[in-house]
Order: structure tokens, then C-alpha cells, then sequence
């Protein structure tokens, strides 16, 4: 004898569950968008079931925040661009955050690994999230939101949201009342900088737009000599040079970089410029600068003092 199917009238509170288990996948959008401070919450609890006891944090911002947020104990590994505070240095070393080696980070046992987004290289990264150890992204990004975004994601991975919260609301003000110095300077009175990352064989590396170095020339008021002609870093020509008539010529701080400025102004192409002639040449450390960290607002001031307060031949 055959079953036969029971085509009886649903009950309500069944009708009820079919038409909810239809409906999410189309609310969760809708609140996610609308509502993101219920979301947060659960996105943070997430997070808190990695267990961050032993950390390798990769990326100088990332590192600074741990420590901003008293939560350094943690760390047993970072990356060589991690060189602030200066207890930092005291922690195992695991590569340049480019050029990291995946075995030299697992030798360190770690529970997890919070990187800063761009790190590499991708075969290193695949490796290592191929160990099963819980390896968390950092967005990178070079304005006001994407500091602040920065400490919340640190803060959510850590399980500490609400000490995130207090050191985001306090940087955010800082970086409010640095960039409300440095954004009355009129467009006509801007100086033009241009940002060399490398200069080797003759050959100058500046940068472009959406770069760390425009992104804090942009908070400080100062003009990218390139203007925005390209993206990223890249070479430049002789004629690319002159043409951007730099009134300042910013490098990072090295030791010993005395000999390289003389060889950079010697060069035909920075001699013509407004910045060769002056000799105009600011160098400043590359972590604070650059970092788009807790230490954003101080670079803000100082590189606005020093483009504005002094024009010559700075080696700070």
C-alpha cells in the first residue's frame, strides 16, 4: 500500500518560520546598512572567540595600536616596520612586512596573526593561513575614517571594543583639531612637495595620488607636486621632475643621509627645480608620517611647521 501525503493546511507558527527563514537573507542587508551599531556588537563577539594571547602583529600602525590600547602582553612576534614605542623593538622580529617568511612567524607558535592589509607576499600570506592559524586583515587607508576604522578592528579582534571606543573618540579628536590648523591655508598659498620614496642610479621613485604620502599632505595643507598626474609610486622622467616645480623635496629619515642629499640636489633635473635651488630638502621619520596611526595628528602639525615654518635643508 502507498503512503499518501499529508497536504493538510500548515499551522500558523509553521507558515510563521517558513516566511522568516525566506525573509533574511533579505533583511540582514537591510539592518547592516541601517543599523550598524547592532551589527558591531555581534561582529565584536565574533572576533573574541580567536584567541589572541599569543599575537604577531604586522604593520607599524597595527603594532601601535596594541600598545595604545594596553594590550601589548600579547605580543610574541612583529614585523620590522613596527618600531614604535620603543618596547616594540624588544619583541621578535619576523621580516619587512612586504617580504615576510612564513616560517620564521610559525616558529613563534602564534594564536593569531593581525596584519595590516598590503602585507606579502601573497604566496607568504597563503601559507600561513594555510597553518590554521587565525589570520585578521587591518584595512588600510590615509584619512581621519581610516585611522578611526583601524582602532575599532584592532580593538574587535583584541575582544577589547570598548577600550577601542575611548582611544578612537580620542584620536579622532586630536586629528579634528590638527586638520581644522592646516585647512584655512588658501589653495594660492599651498606649497608644492614632492614625496620621493627612492632615489638610486639617478632614478627618482615619487609618489602619486592614493598614497600614504598624499593622503598626509592632504590633512596638512600642503600641495603633491605630482598632482595627481598618477597613481601609486612610480619612476620619473627628468622632464616629469621640472615639471612639478617642487617648492620642498620630502624623503624619510635614514642615518647617513647627508651624502644622498648632496647626491639628489646634484642631480640636473632637481637643480632646476625651486626646491634644488634652495636646497629644500625635509626628511622625516617614515612610521609617524606614514603610519595613519595614533601618532596622525602630531605628523600633521609637524610637517605643516616644518613646510611652512622653515624652508631649507631640514634633517630632523
Amino acid at each position: 500500500m502507498s503512503k499518501r501525503f499529508d497536504f493538510r493546511r500548515p499551522r500558523l507558527w509553521e507558515a510563521a518560520l517558513t516566511a522568516f527563514a525566506l525573509a533574511t537573507p533579505f533583511v540582514l542587508p537591510v539592518l547592516s546598512g541601517s543599523n550598524e551599531t547592532l551589527i558591531r556588537p555581534a561582529i565584536a563577539q565574533e572576533m573574541q572567540k580567536i584567541d589572541t594571547s599569543r599575537l604577531v602583529s604586522i604593520g607599524g600602525a597595527v603594532t601601535e595600536i596594541v600598545y595604545a590600547l594596553g594590550e601589548e602582553k600579547r605580543l610574541v612576534g612583529r614585523d620590522s616596520t613596527s618600531t614604535f614605542p620603543e618596547q616594540a623593538n624588544a619583541i621578535p622580529d619576523v621580516g619587512y612586512m612586504r617580504a615576510l617568511s612564513p616560517e620564521g612567524v610559525i616558529a613563534l607558535n602564534p594564536s593569531a596573526i593581525l596584519s595590516i592589509e598590503g602585507s606579502g607576499p601573497p604566496e607568504a600570506l597563503a601559507v600561513l593561513k594555510n597553518a590554521g592559524i587565525p589570520f585578521e586583515t587591518v584595512p588600510e587607508g590615509y584619512d581621519r575614517a581610516a585611522i578611526v576604522k583601524k582602532i575599532e578592528i584592532v580593538g574587535d579582534v583584541l575582544g577589547v571594543p570598548d577600550k577601542a571606543k575611548t582611544l578612537a573618540d580620542k584620536v579622532g579628536g586630536e586629528l579634528d583639531a590638527a586638520m581644522a590648523e592646516t585647512a584655512g591655508r588658501p589653495a594660492g598659498e599651498r606649497k608644492r612637495v614632492l614625496f620621493i620614496l627612492s632615489f638610486q642610479n639617478g632614478r627618482i621613485m615619487a609618489a602619486g595620488s592614493h598614497t600614504a604620502a598624499d593622503g598626509i599632505f592632504r590633512l596638512a595643507g600642503v600641495t603633491n607636486a605630482t598632482d595627481d598626474a598618477f597613481s601609486g609610486y612610480k619612476p620619473l622622467t627628468d622632464e616629469a621632475v621640472i615639471a612639478a616645480k617642487p617648492d620642498i623635496i620630502m624623503m624619510m629619515r635614514r642615518p647617513g643621509h647627508d651624502s644622498a642629499d648632496a647626491e639628489l640636489l646634484a642631480h640636473p633635473a632637481v637643480a632646476s627645480t625651486p626646491a634644488g635651488a634652495n636646497k629644500a630638502i625635509l626628511r622625516m621619520d617614515s612610521l609617524q608620517l606614514l603610519g595613519f596611526g595614533p601618532r596622525t595628528a602630531s605628523a600633521i602639525r609637524e610637517l605643516a611647521a616644518n613646510v611652512y615654518g622653515t624652508v631649507g635643508n631640514v634633517a630632523q
